[in-house]
Parts: structure tokens; sequence; C-alpha cells
């Protein structure tokens, strides 16, 4: 499998045979570039039991408390929770049993089934895997305004990968557990399982 298929594949178990799999030629931080693209042609493949209004899609056993916001396109699978004072916006695709919680922000990502945000939260960029937790306050920032040169590198595999975009998050692989208050920062990938301390930073930005 080549390089930019296993970018995620490699942590994420279910990409493949997810919806995603229609944009698996794509590069994760194309995909989440293109998210606005990406959901919006993701909409006209879902059954009956999703509630259309414009171009936000959500399932009939999802739970959208009052005071959430939600920004379209948007796709919110079964049994997902939007708690009141959450925002969902720039092109989001939610699997099944997804929780964004009070004050928590999603822009411009995927998450897999069971994966939660706790509450205040932000997570820009990003496809999480499987079963990943953040805990309270932590975050998966998009953007490197601290450089001259915002430009994302990623190391990958003893690859230096330059991806070009400006914006991008991080890789989260399937049951990996974010501690509060935690910062991964731009161009993260975390192995499948992986363990974020509380109050700590990732950062693998590449020095060569």
């Amino acid at each position: 499998m080549e390089l930019r298929m296993r970018v995620v594949a490699d942590h994420i178990a279910n990409y493949a045979t997810s919806p995603l799999a229609a944009f698996f030629s794509w590069m994760p931080w194309e995909l989440t570039a293109q998210a606005v693209q990406a959901v919006e042609q993701l909409l006209p493949g879902l059954d009956a039991e999703y509630e259309l209004s414009g171009n936000i899609a959500v399932h009939r056993t999802a739970t959208i408390e009052n005071g959430a916001t939600l920004k379209g396109p948007a796709i919110i699978g079964p049994g997902c929770f939007l708690a009141a004072g959450s925002l969902v916006r720039g092109g989001c695709w939610l699997d099944r049993n997804c929780i964004i919680g009070p004050g928590a922000e999603l822009k411009s990502s995927f998450l897999f089934a069971g994966s939660r945000l706790a509450h205040f939260n932000f997570v820009g960029d990003s496809i999480l895997g499987t079963d990943v937790n953040l805990e309270a306050g932590s975050i998966i920032a998009n953007h490197r305004n601290e450089l001259p040169d915002p430009a994302i590198r990623i190391l990958y595999e003893g690859t230096v990968i330059e991806t070009g975009a400006v914006k991008f998050g991080a890789i989260v692989g399937d049951a990996c557990r974010i501690g509060a208050n935690a910062v991964l920062a731009p161009g993260t990938i975390l192995p499948a399982g992986a363990i974020v301390q509380r109050l700590s930073l990732i950062d693998q930005q590449p020095h060569t």
C-alpha cells in the first residue's frame, strides 16, 4: 500500500471500509482542506434514517441539545450527542456514538465511532479514529502561527512530508487517550492506543 494510503490506514483500522474510503487516494491534509466538498459528496448516499435540513444530515437517533451550533455541511451519525454550547463547523463527519461536549469546537474534521470531545476542546482539520477520548481542555491545533513559514511538515517513517498545507491538525489513531489541557501541535500523528499525559505538548515538527 503506498504511503498516501498508509498514513491514515495504519492508525485507523476502519478507514478503508468507511464512507471515507471514497477519498482514499487523498492525503489526510487534502481531505481536511476539502472537508466541505467531501461531506457534501457523502450526503446523497445517506439512508432514510437521516433527517436532512439543507446540507446538514442528522441521524434520527442522534441528540442535538438546544444551544448547540451546527453549521453545514455536516453528517451526524447514529447515537451521536452534541451538547449545549458545542460548535460543529467547516465540514464535519461524525460516525456513530460520537460526543461533542459543552464548549467544544470541531472544525473540518472526521470522527470515527465512539470518539469523544469531553468539553472545552478544540479539534481542527483532523481525523480521529475509533474510541478516541479527549479530556477537558485538550486541544488539537491546526495552524503554526509561530513560524515564518506556516506550511506544515510531517516526519513519517523517516520521511519528511512537505504537505504544503497551512492548516492541518492531527491523525489520531484508534483508542488514543488525550489528557486534560494537553496540546497536539499541527501535523501530529498518534499511533493507535497512544496515551498523552495531562498538560503535555506533542510536537513532531521535523527539524531537518
